[in-house]
């Protein structure tokens, strides 16, 4: 049992073990607290909510493992949603056609990544701090948002984009394919490309890394930009999901996807980080949220308890911890 644990551990990784557990942990007690958890209604709802988050979350990760911070990754998302409904609406709204969605995708994309790269421009040769950077950008784009749209929201979109945010394909909910493809990309574009391999640099030493010969500026556009065009994916699967744009669609998403990533073990000074915990992270939250929910629990109390799980994330993975840990270990002291 312990070398099949250990066999496990060295082919997942100690925090993608511990995360799988927790979250078979937590489906087993939602399970016994309410009949309807498992049923495939409740299944299928979770496969439509956590893609958004999910998105979102990624879109956070290469920043963070880089040693940054993307604050305005809401507002990015919005803006790109903002820039696909009008482009929609140029074209006449609920009646526009395959070729004005496909314009419309490819504009909401660029603006995105326009958003991500004007900010990785200021950070990589401006060295001002990404979150200082990061909050003007949200600042901006808020503020821009509610210039352009007056504080309301856009409707009136053609129906065959509902099918993106309500759809299945062999009865897996298609926001769920949408995030599982972005999700495989990331971790693909991470572990195996140069620029993955620049990211991590970057986030462990960005002096070293420019001594080693990388491009670190290239780099940190590139980093902002991606994560502007992920975030534009998001705004773009918000209005399928809402049949509707505005500004301060899923503010609250901001600080859950902090704690995504910090559940993730995704290091706040960089350097460290892969997508498959932070994965894992998104599905357990959503678990936790589902089955508060069904159980009868108010949201505002659901809020609270994502919070104090934070909180005892940040406890678990103290120096306080691993070293209580290390010396309870069996092993520790054999050598």
């Amino acid at each position: 049992m312990t070398a099949a644990l250990d066999r496990a551990r060295r082919v997942m990784g100690r925090e993608t073990l511990g995360l799988l557990a927790l979250m078979v942990v937590m489906v087993a007690v939602f399970s016994l607290a309410s009949p309807k958890f498992l049923t495939a209604a409740n299944l299928s709802s979770m496969g439509y909510q956590a893609p958004l988050l999910g998105l979102l979350t990624i879109a956070m990760l290469a920043p963070m493992i880089s040693g940054g911070f993307n604050l305005a990754v809401i507002y990015t998302a919005n803006i790109s949603g903002l820039t696909f409904a009008w482009v929609l609406l140029q074209f006449g709204g609920a009646d526009a056609g395959l070729g004005a969605i496909i314009i419309g995708v490819a504009a909401a994309l660029l603006v995105g990544a326009l958003a991500g790269a004007t900010m990785g421009l200021v950070i990589a040769y401006v060295g001002a701090h990404p979150i200082i950077v990061s909050l003007a950008m949200m600042i901006f784009l808020r503020g821009l948002g509610e210039f352009l749209t007056r504080g309301g929201d856009i409707s009136g979109f053609p129906e065959s984009i509902a099918f993106l945010g309500h759809g299945a394909v062999l009865g897996v909910p298609a926001p769920m394919i949408l995030f599982g493809l972005v999700a495989l990309a990331w971790h693909i574009l991470l572990r195996r490309t140069k620029h993955g391999f620049a990211v991590y640099m970057v986030g462990s030493n960005i002096r070293a890394a420019e001594y080693a010969g990388l491009n670190t500026k290239r780099t940190l556009v590139m980093i902002y930009a991606l994560s502007g065009t992920v975030c534009a994916i998001a705004g773009i699967l918000m209005l399928a999901r809402f049949n509707s744009v505005r500004v301060g669609h899923g503010e609250a998403l901001l600080l859950v996807t902090v704690l995504a990533i910090f559940l993730g073990g995704i290091d706040p000074f960089g350097g460290h980080g892969k997508v498959a915990p932070v994965v894992l992270s998104i599905l357990i939250l959503q678990i936790l949220s589902s089955g508060l929910n069904l159980i009868g629990t108010n949201q505002h109390f659901a809020t609270a308890v994502w919070g104090l799980f934070l909180i005892a994330v940040m406890i678990l993975r103290s120096e306080w911890a691993s070293a209580l840990f290390l010396k309870a270990s069996p092993r520790n002291g054999r050598g």
